[in-house]
């Protein structure tokens, strides 16, 4: 065992028994490398990375490209879940480079941490272009003991472009403004022009879950009635809910497509995707009431309970690409997921099988006859198709489950708790917002420290060593205040509230109100990243701008709302240029030009009109719109403050910016007031 062994990432333990002496990301390699005058050799992935498994399985368990690797550099691995800093840094040097990035990430470092040479996956033989590894490592070594004033200036090149590309976000921030109605109409246009009228989302292949954009769209068209927002949202949802991306047994969904037709999924199962997609077709079905959308809620928040949930109350990070195939007993990408023909037949008989074959379009999508299922259409007999899709669940069951990344991170569980809820609410599953709660307990207890900081990650209920960054801290605020909202405690509106205190007085600059991805006190890097667009999951900044805004609806607090303004100004400069990469700051905006609208029903809790109008309130659509719930004359909630009973009746106010429409205690006109459907 190599120095990975005493680590608590999944990632890392699974080259604890390399040859290669991997140490930890940390000074004491860094130290190691100026010691011995070698560079260090920083390989980056996480768990549930086919291409990562690949390549240790080709080359760091590979015993004499080990001791080569050993013997000229120091070798850092690091879990880019648990160390987006160090990631999103070396990642953006990869891309400045070479062009493209991706994990495995392979980067070569001097003792000082400068990059001097990028990759990502390398073969174990030279391929396809690509040099073998051990190519790359003498090559290195070369450079290193023949070249060192070469390496040098390559390095200090490198560190300055980065310097420079550091200060774009920042520079001029204070003079931007939130976008306004022309900014988020041309954001609209330029998503239509890449939304692939035929078979849903944006672009061509590989195609991801383009989740925050959709939140764009159905806000937008919430507030300004755009059908061609809405078709673009519901045809996406629809093609992905179809397709192979989406797991028609047990709920959930892939990573990604690899092609542009939603067939043929990347296999692994993030929680991060899973919770956004999740709160996404919860939202659809609030708009349109569409029974396919209601359906995949309910069957991805079951796969999230069912299959990420930890012992504590938390949800894991990821199920793996990989798991063994019965049939070789080799690890195969997706062996887990896929059928063939004659499979079918022998779980279900020739004629469920055959039924079964033409459902769910088993025709050898891959080269050894087996196919992912797909559902392009509803069944004509829907009890034949249950008792199919239970049957293949079963038997599906009994295959060797691809592995587990356990660890919990407090950005993806503040997604999911937020998620949970929201659907919990809306399809009055209780279940839903209970586990919510049990997640955001377990955060409470394990990554909240004496001093309101938080901590990333966790496992088996121990908290780890890594600071939060801005993700962790707005993304759990996100959910917190869900919760508030569903449940009407005022603790969770409390808690966010601490969190976004530290993200105003440690991430953010408080000359140009722009934000850091890391807090102030965080570990130097060689530079401090910074970066507003989305990625798998909302960027940390426009996350925060949401919670900022939401907060100062629930509050009245203008600093909050003056920072969160400051903030969403980037989104004026980058909607219409990029919004597919700027989604989540995009709904943020909506919910500004909505203003959001403030919602306070007074009410005694055991009254069921009180529950009535609470319901009619979450099923508004209107953009960003909060929802405070609380006995009459409660004073702990500003919103709640000085809101009467109705002539002694339960009462809704409709409120922007504190100010008010008159009360109702019909939930009709309540329902019209904020867009929400009759059920």
């Amino acid at each position: 065992m190599n120095r990975l062994a005493g680590v608590t990432s999944p990632y890392l333990l699974q080259h604890a028994d390399n040859p290669v002496d991997w140490w930890p990301w940390g000074p004491e390699a860094f130290e190691e490398a100026r010691r011995r005058n070698v560079p260090v050799l920083l390989s980056v992935g996480y768990a549930a990375c086919h291409w990562c498994h690949v390549m240790a399985h080709e080359s760091f368990e590979d015993e004499a490209l080990a001791a080569y690797a050993n013997e000229h550099f120091v070798a850092v691995k690091v879990d880019r879940e648990e160390r987006p800093d160090v990631d999103a840094v070396y990642m953006e040097a990869v891309q400045a480079a070479t062009g493209q990035g991706g994990w495995p990430m392979t980067v070569f470092l001097t003792p000082e941490k400068d990059p001097f040479y990028f990759g990502t996956y390398f073969p174990p033989e030279p391929r396809h272009g690509m040099p073998a590894f051990r190519q790359v490592l003498e090559g290195v070594t070369a450079a290193w003991q023949e070249r060192r004033d070469e390496v040098g200036e390559v390095a200090a090149r490198i560190r300055d472009e980065l310097a420079e590309r550091a200060s774009v976000y920042g520079a001029g921030a204070e003079a931007l403004n939130p976008p306004g109605e022309a900014d988020l109409h041309q954001a609209l246009v330029a998503l239509s022009r890449g939304f692939d009228q035929k078979r849903g989302g944006f672009g061509g292949a590989p195609k991801f879950p383009p989740s925050m954009v959709i939140e764009f769209l159905l806000r937008h068209h919430a507030r300004t009635g755009s059908e061609a927002a809405l078709q673009m949202a519901e045809r996406t949802c629809e093609a992905m809910a179809r397709g192979g991306i989406y797991d028609q047994l047990g709920g959930g969904f892939a990573r990604y497509s690899v092609d542009a037709e939603w067939v043929v999924p990347h296999f692994e199962k993030m929680l991060y995707d899973n919770a956004l997609l999740l709160r996404v077709f919860a939202h659809l079905w609030r708009s349109t009431g569409s029974a396919l959308a209601g359906r995949i809620a309910r069957e991805t928040a079951d796969f999230l309970l069912r299959e990420l949930r930890t012992a504590e109350g938390g949800f894991a990070s990821a199920l793996d690409a990989d798991s063994i195939d019965p049939g070789t007993g080799k690890s195969a990408e997706g062996a887990y997921y896929a059928w063939t023909p004659e499979q079918l037949t022998e779980v279900l008989g020739e004629r469920d099988g055959a039924l079964a074959v033409e459902l769910f379009e088993v025709t050898g999508t891959f080269e050894h006859g087996s196919s992912v299922l797909q559902l392009l259409g509803e069944p004509d007999d829907p009890a034949a198709y249950e008792r199919i899709r239970a049957r293949l669940f079963e038997a599906r069951a009994q295959r060797p489950a691809p592995a587990r990344d356990d660890k919990v991170v407090a950005a993806w569980n503040g997604l999911a708790i937020a998620a949970l809820a929201e659907t919990g609410a809306l399809l009055e599953r209780p279940d839903l917002v209970e586990a919510a709660e049990r997640a955001a307990d377990l955060l409470l207890a394990v990554h909240l420290t004496a001093d309101g900081r938080l901590l990333r990650t966790s496992r088996d209920g121990k908290a780890g060593e890594n600071a939060g960054v801005l993700e962790d801290y707005a993304d759990t605020a996100e959910g917190f205040l869900a919760l508030y909202a569903v449940t009407g405690e005022a603790e969770w509106l409390d808690l966010a509230g601490g969190l976004l205190d530290t993200v105003l007085a440690h991430f953010t600059d408080p000359a140009s109100g722009a934000l850091y991805d890391t807090a102030d006190d965080a570990e130097e890097l060689i530079r401090r990243p910074q970066d507003p667009t989305d990625n798998a999951t909302p960027s940390g900044w426009t996350a925060a701008a949401n919670a900022l805004l939401t907060y100062a609806a629930y509050t009245g607090s203008d600093r909050h709302r003056s920072a969160a303004e400051r903030a969403l100004g980037i989104v004026g400069a980058l909607g219409g240029r990029a919004p597919r990469f700027i989604g989540w700051g995009l709904a943020a905006a909506e919910a500004l030009a909505d203003g959001p609208r403030e919602v306070a029903v007074v009410g005694p809790a055991a009254d069921p009109a009180t529950a009535v109008l609470h319901r009619t309130a979450l099923l508004g659509t209107a953009p960003g719109a909060v929802v405070a719930v609380g006995e009459p004359g409660a004073a702990d909630v500003p919103l709640l403050a000085d809101r009467p009973l109705l002539a002694g009746r339960p009462a809704a106010y409709v409120c922007r910016h504190f100010t008010c429409d008159a009360p109702t205690a019909d939930p009709a006109v309540l329902a019209a007031s904020l867009g929400a459907r009759a059920e």
